[in-house]
């Protein structure tokens, strides 16, 4: 048994005290630069690692793998930090040989709260009001200034009611008072729902009946543009859109138009098809939020992520099972 450390390399800075424990197992190599690789870059990387932990930052297509199969690959598990695992081409990693792992469950909250905070935002015109006040244009107090949309008590529809869109739908109902409604591919169980009452439907009927939409369904060839021109429509003017799932979901030109011709009332989004891009279309529309992808962006959850992934790594060194394994 050699005593050489496997090589371990992140695709970015990962939080302090999860890289000093890494380091205390594998040789780390660390990207200091905390900026996305490039194709070339991330096919290196799988040529020169044992262990490759990306996010989803990281386009670890097909492409990139054949490039890596020409010079041979050596990495033996993706230990992905994040939940999702869109952006790695799962089928190719299977054909490899190379174990796949993500950090389900430690961002259920953090993810949940800037979806409420996005709803919040939206329905109460936050963003509009900061921007006011700050501009110094903002000339006092008056009955009629800035209305909104009380959100107590209103219907919220979650597509995609998984960890996420539960807890999402538990702080909606417990701390406002929300009914709600969902599509989703499993119905609530037993104590799952823990009194919030939720109503499972169709999509449509959702879409039609909801005054909040909320986005917590995977990225897959069936979900992109779930949310299209047609959805847009059927929701109506009163309604929002929130997204902290995928960008992919949305039909972005779609909901441009919709909420430039008032087809909808407002959007709140965190995820975006192209991103660190954003699509020009959105970026001057006054009832859009607009985060740059901090669903889990907690100091808390950031490290128990990090983790996460750690402890895939640590299963997979001591050739036990691995706990968070999606291929």
């Amino acid at each position: 048994m050699t005593d050489k450390k496997p090589i371990c390399q992140l695709t970015r800075k990962w939080p302090s005290r999860v890289e000093k424990a890494m380091g205390d197992k594998c040789e780390l190599l660390i990207n200091d630069e905390d900026k996305s690789l490039h194709r070339e870059a991330l096919a290196a990387a799988l040529c020169s690692s044992d262990i490759l932990c990306p996010t989803v930052t990281d386009s670890i297509s097909a492409e990139v793998f054949a490039l890596a199969e020409e010079r041979g690959v050596r990495t033996k598990l993706l230990a992905n930090f994040g939940v999702g695992f869109n952006h790695i081409d799962i089928e190719h990693a299977s054909r490899l040989g190379i174990a796949v792992t993500n950090t389900p469950g430690v961002l259920t909250d953090a993810t949940a709260e800037i979806s409420m905070a996005l709803l919040l935002m939206c329905a109460r015109r936050t963003g509009e009001g900061e921007r006011l006040v700050r501009s110094g244009a903002w000339d006092g107090w008056r009955p009629t200034h800035m209305l909104s949309t009380q959100v107590t008590g209103k219907t919220l529809g979650i597509i995609g009611m998984g960890r996420i869109g539960l807890a999402m739908a538990k702080k909606a109902h417990h701390g406002f008072g929300m009914q709600i409604i969902y599509s989703s591919r499993s119905a609530l169980e037993g104590s799952l729902a823990e009194g919030i009452s939720a109503i499972r439907c169709e999509l449509s009927e959702l879409l039609q009946k909801s005054d909040f939409v909320s986005l917590h369904c995977p990225s897959t060839p069936e979900t992109k543009h779930l949310i299209d021109r047609e959805a847009l429509t059927t929701m109506g003017s009163h309604a929002f859109l929130i997204n902290t799932a995928r960008g992919e979901v949305i039909d972005e030109a779609a909901l441009a138009s919709a909420l430039r011709e008032g087809e909808i009332a407002g959007a709140g989004l965190d995820v975006y098809q192209n991103e660190p891009s954003i699509n020009t279309a959105l970026l001057n529309l006054e009832n859009l939020v607009l985060l740059p992808h901090m669903g889990s962006g907690t100091n808390e959850t950031r490290e128990a992520m990090g983790m996460c992934a750690f402890d895939n790594i640590k299963a997979y060194l001591n050739g036990a099972e691995l706990p968070n394994r999606v291929v």
